[in-house]
């Protein structure tokens, strides 16, 4: 059984770290600076990694292939998976015309584009990030933002940024879910510090996304709706979390924060209006409440179905109908090794074809329900089915590129060997711990493989340098949300939502990327000062 080697490189783990960090060297080259499309970053950077795991950790070219092919099965479903149908639904929407006749309703309610952005970006965004996550909510307001008129690049940008403060509790709290079986430590107290560590950020992001929308002068304006925001999400994420749990935190904060909006723009508006390049003009059918509740339908389903696919109950049948392959030529053929685990033990590789219980699955069924009640035929259902396919194509290359080039640095000991570096930090590890997070999350595109993949790292670290395990466990997942908005994935589904050329995924990496160094450094930050300043927080 072939063991991990985490210091390949002259037994140091600062060289090693550096050759190991030689795929994302090459990924962020051609992204940020050489600006090529991300499917071709995301190939050149695994065929990096490819050469890294063969030439430098010594790894058979069996399992290299193996850990590649595995990641790339894991890009398809579920994360594609996801992606495709979230972006499915909503050009289904439009080929129905009931997108416009949602931009004529969101015009009745608003039509300042500050104030829609806070609604569908980050409010509803949360909303579906709560219920489904796994970019689904990114797909999903992205395309409505591009849909009412807003610049594609600024739409996509917004989204990915609105999208950091609900990830930690995703998908009916999986990270946290995620991180508490990993780590064996308490669930309720994971939740609790995710939550604390969490709130500083959900305050401010609706009011920064403003100021990226609109500059400074412009989010004056809307001050009272950004801060009304952000302060009654957060207080209403810390709250569940402490209380009751992860599972709820993100849905019922968003659902406050939606409400607390649209109660807000009755009694308010801003002095000056900031309009779509193309308001829509509210005609007679869209002023009906039924035609506005018909046009919401498709959204309302989705609500619904991928709630419905999270209850345990319906979970548990639909798991019934998946299908667990030991991935051959790699399942338990590698061994871990200590620090990054407390003892040798040998790597899983169970690859789940949850191809029933996915949210994607949800997300489909959602689609064809949308297309029954619009009145569809199937030949117009199969050509928009069609058309998302061409588009999403180079987009799925990318994710599944992606997947593979993070699998196999995991598998190869490359990921490990990076995370082993940032811990080596001693007493600045608090700050770097969110950091690590913050890496996995850019590598694998979920805030809960990140947390996998690194939380008995941080517990062991945490240990080793006398720091409460709770939070630094916990800063993992928080740090790791702001490395969602520049995973390659993210990018690519955001760029497609939004209808933005393959060639232009390159701006929106550089608009986000250092938005997310900042927003990962504020987190370092606020660990550091619950780690040594107030250490009362930690529960």
């Amino acid at each position: 059984m072939w063991q991990h080697n985490y210091t390949p490189v002259a037994g140091s783990i600062g060289w090693s770290a550096l050759v190991a960090a030689l795929p994302l060297f090459v990924l962020l080259f051609l992204l940020a600076i050489r600006r090529k499309a991300a499917w071709i970053a995301a190939l050149a950077s695994l065929g990096a990694a490819v050469g890294v795991a063969a030439f430098v950790y010594r790894m058979a070219p069996s399992r290299i292939f193996a850990a590649t092919t595995y990641g790339m099965a894991f890009g398809l479903l579920p994360t594609g998976w996801i992606t495709f149908n979230a972006i499915f639904l909503y050009r289904l929407t439009v080929e129905s015309g009931q997108f416009e006749i949602i931009k004529d309703s969101l015009a009745m309610l608003t039509s300042d584009l500050r104030l829609q952005a806070l609604l569908i970006a980050f409010a509803f965004g949360a909303f579906i990030e709560g219920a489904a996550g796994s970019g689904v909510p990114v797909a999903v307001a992205a395309a409505m933002l591009a849909g009412f008129g807003l610049n594609p690049l600024k739409a996509a940008g917004i989204c990915l940024l609105a999208n950091t403060a609900p990830v930690a509790f995703g998908a009916i709290g999986l990270p946290i879910i995620t991180l508490a079986k990993t780590t064996d430590l308490p669930l309720a107290q994971l939740s609790a510090m995710a939550g604390r560590l969490s709130a500083p950020l959900s305050v401010c992001v609706p009011t920064y996304m403003v100021v990226l929308l609109a500059g400074w002068k412009g989010a004056r304006s809307v001050l009272p709706a950004s801060v009304l925001c952000g302060v009654s999400f957060a207080a209403v994420q810390v709250t569940v979390s402490n209380l009751i749990g992860p599972e709820l935190a993100d849905v019922i904060a968003a659902l406050v924060a939606l409400a607390c909006l649209i109660v807000m723009f009755r009694v308010w508006r801003p002095k000056d209006l900031m309009a779509a390049a193309s308001p829509p003009t509210p005609r007679a059918e869209s002023t009906r409440t039924a035609a506005i509740i018909r046009a919401w339908l498709p959204y309302a389903l989705l609500a619904v179905c991928v709630l419905c696919w999270g209850v345990p109950a319906i979970k548990g049948v639909l798991l019934r109908a998946s299908i667990e392959i030991e991935w051959p030529a790699l399942h338990r053929l590698i061994t871990r090794m200590p620090p990054t685990v407390t003892a040798a033990s040998p790597y899983d590789a169970v690859y789940h074809f949850d191809w029933l219980a996915s949210p994607g699955t949800a997300c489909l069924l959602a689609s064809v329900l949308t297309a029954i009640f619009a009145g569809l035929s199937p030949r117009r259902f199969a050509k928009v089915f069609g058309a998302t396919f061409r588009m999403m194509f180079l987009p799925l290359v990318t994710i599944v590129s992606v997947l593979g080039l993070a699998f196999l640095m995991n598998y190869s000991g490359a990921t490990s060997t990076l995370g082993l570096a940032v811990a080596s930090t001693g007493v600045l590890f608090p700050f770097f711990s969110p950091v690590l997070g913050w890496l996995g999350v850019f590598l694998s595109g979920s805030d809960a493989s990140s947390n996998a993949l690194f939380g008995t790292l941080q517990v062991t670290a945490a240990r080793l340098v006398g720091l409460n395990p709770i939070l630094i466990a916990a800063a993992n997942s928080t740090g790791g949300v702001m490395g969602k908005m520049i995973s390659v994935q993210s990018i690519a589904v955001a760029a497609a939502a939004t209808g933005m050329k393959p060639s232009e995924e390159s701006k929106l990496f550089r608009f986000t990327f250092w938005h997310s160094v900042g927003l990962v450094c504020m987190m370092g930050l606020i660990t550091v000062l619950y780690a040594f300043v107030i250490p009362w927080i930690v529960p």
